[in-house]
């Protein structure tokens, strides 16, 4: 038998997040894989980044996380998106390189001396009263900790969709996690159904480029880390077709073998990344829809189609992407497909994505409720940190919706629960206007120094650029190139300066209503003045703080006032 502080299961982009995240606070941790060579993998789109993604990515990059020195490793093309606009809603964003981006993460973690990587498939969890204590592997090892972080993506009861065909896995060709998903039901836990899909991969050289709209990299540089990165990668362009009548009539045929309208997906698919199939029925009226051609990597012939997810018949995929323009000898390399798994109501979760039905358990992904690399990597370092600090006797840490995009996506998905996919996006932060994507490292490096979770390199660097904030602020543009950011930042902190003051007393609102504790759920029916029907929706989702009740949908501000009178007296 084993012994562990932590065991992460699952090698995507939670996973690794949580177990480098538990790592760095010192904790000794196994992150268990199914295969060690897919540690890191990206199942769907080749890119980080976008609106509310990007700020994501560099405030896991502000607590020393992977992902976005991955993305600097790893990058093909760059695009700042909504540049037009202000700083507080662009969105950084690049096309990685499949292969490099997990060559990255496997090279970072095994920086880590404290962190050992398991191969195998774990399909139990150690319980022992209301505690876990560990997981159990197919073989029959058990791997004891003082906690667990389930990162199991997709692939938790993973069911795969195309056409008629109905395969299990929680991604084409690599197994599904039942047995685990299995368990999970059998404790109990709230486990329902959502569904997510990916596009048919293309053989880029039979696209016909000539005839499409180019989309070239950015010329000015930046990165995603403010860490030293190495030299660009060579930048490659992607390409603009569209979708046409032709295209619509071939999927509209094919709707009668499809596995969305025919009934056999159950789980509610994402709003804000639907399939080309959805599309074409709930827009009717639209005559094409863009898709964005993007390159998979420097060495690999692939590319992504961008736009046309679907999980419809192989000929009927086939017939769609020959009826576009430029792609009309295109050969698919591997078709397209939904896919249908296992999430956990993440209402039952606090705000360290801990369960507190079974003490040491914590999630993070899509197991939440969540898609997108990005919201998956956040989680896995908020969940990785606090199952450190769980089994190590250290502080937990959260981050409020005032700090960062973290604390927005974090306390909406506890708070409100999910009905389809979460997605972040800018319009999600109430105080966005702060919040912006380049000022990440100046809102969160002291709660990472506090959290004590930052390499003796990263604190070095993140007190140089420290003190360079600083004699910008003072008038000094005398700034190192490779720190130019900052003075941008500056800038735009002058710039945005009148209207973040009068988000302050908003600001301190929140936290001060953060600090008023509620009576549990089960004494609410005893608070005079609530409704039967604010009882059940403050019990749907149980705020423990008069902050969290006001945010909860439906909550009105006689119920607001009720509650607060009832805790005033009772302190």
């Amino acid at each position: 038998m084993k012994q562990f502080d932590v065991v992460v299961v699952g090698g995507g982009h939670a996973g690794t997040e949580a177990a480098a995240a538990a790592a760095r606070r010192g904790a000794c941790v196994a992150l268990i894989s199914q295969a060690k060579s897919q540690i890191g993998t990206m199942s769907c789109n080749p890119s980080i980044g976008g609106l509310g993604k990007g700020h994501l990515v560099r405030e896991v990059d502000a607590f020393d996380g992977l992902m976005a020195r991955a993305a600097d490793d790893s990058a093909i093309h760059h695009r700042m998106l909504n540049r037009s606009k202000g700083l507080a809603v662009q969105g950084p964003r690049i096309q990685a390189d499949r292969t490099r981006y997990r060559n990255s993460i496997a090279r970072q973690l095994s920086t880590y001396q404290n962190l050992t990587i398991v191969e195998g498939e774990v399909v139990d969890l150690v319980v022992s009263g209301d505690r876990v204590i560990g997981a159990i592997l197919a073989e029959g090892d058990t791997v004891r900790s003082g906690a667990v972080v389930l990162a199991t993506g997709t692939f938790l009861g993973g069911k795969i969709f195309r056409g008629e065909e109905r395969l299990d896995g929680g991604r084409v060709g690599e197994s599904a996690a039942h047995r685990l998903a299995a368990r999970l039901r059998d404790l109990a836990l709230p486990m329902h159904r959502l569904k997510t899909g990916t596009p048919p991969r293309l053989d880029g050289r039979t696209i016909d480029w000539g005839r499409l709209a180019p989309q070239p990299s950015d010329d000015d540089i930046w990165w995603m880390s403010t860490m030293p990165a190495a030299e660009r990668l060579p930048q490659l362009a992607c390409a603009i077709t569209r979708t046409t009548p032709r295209s619509h009539d071939i999927v509209r045929r094919g709707l009668a073998s499809s596995p969305l309208f025919g009934g056999a997906i159950e789980g509610q698919g994402p709003r804000y990344c639907p399939s080309i199939e959805d599309k074409i029925h709930r827009f009717g009226d639209r005559d094409g829809h863009q898709i964005f051609l993007e390159p998979e990597g420097l060495d690999d012939h692939l590319v992504y189609p961008n736009g046309i997810s679907t999980s419809l018949d192989a000929r009927v995929q086939q017939e769609m992407v020959t009826s576009v323009p430029g792609l009309e000898r295109a050969r698919i390399t591997t078709m397209g497909y939904a896919v249908e798994y296992d999430h956990l109501d993440p209402r039952s979760l606090d705000h360290r994505l801990a369960l507190p039905q079974l003490k040491g358990l914590f999630c993070a992904g899509q197991i939440n409720g969540t898609t997108g690399y990005e919201e998956a990597a956040a989680q896995g370092l908020i969940a990785g940190l606090n199952a450190a600090a769980h089994a190590c006797g250290l502080p937990h840490v959260t981050i409020d919706r005032a700090a960062g995009y973290i604390g927005v996506m974090i306390d909406d998905l506890v708070l409100q629960g999910v009905t389809e996919p979460y997605r972040m996006l800018t319009a999600r932060a109430e105080f966005r206007l702060s919040l912006r994507a380049d000022n990440a490292e100046t809102r969160l490096s002291t709660i990472a120094m506090e959290a004590n979770c930052l390499s003796g390199q990263r604190l070095f660097h993140v007190e140089r650029r420290r003190e360079l904030r600083d004699r910008a602020r003072s008038g000094d543009t005398n700034i190192p190139v490779k720190d130019i950011d900052i003075l941008r930042e500056v800038e735009e902190d002058a710039r945005y300066a009148p209207y973040v003051a009068r988000q302050e007393e908003e600001v301190a609102r929140i936290r001060r209503d953060e600090k008023i504790v509620l009576p549990p759920a089960t004494s609410l029916s005893d608070v005079p003045g609530l409704s039967t029907e604010m009882i059940d929706r403050l019990r749907s989702s149980a705020p423990s703080t008069l902050g969290e009740a006001s945010r909860i949908r439906g909550i009105t501000p006689a119920a607001l006032a009720a509650l607060w009178l009832h805790a005033r007296k009772a302190s």
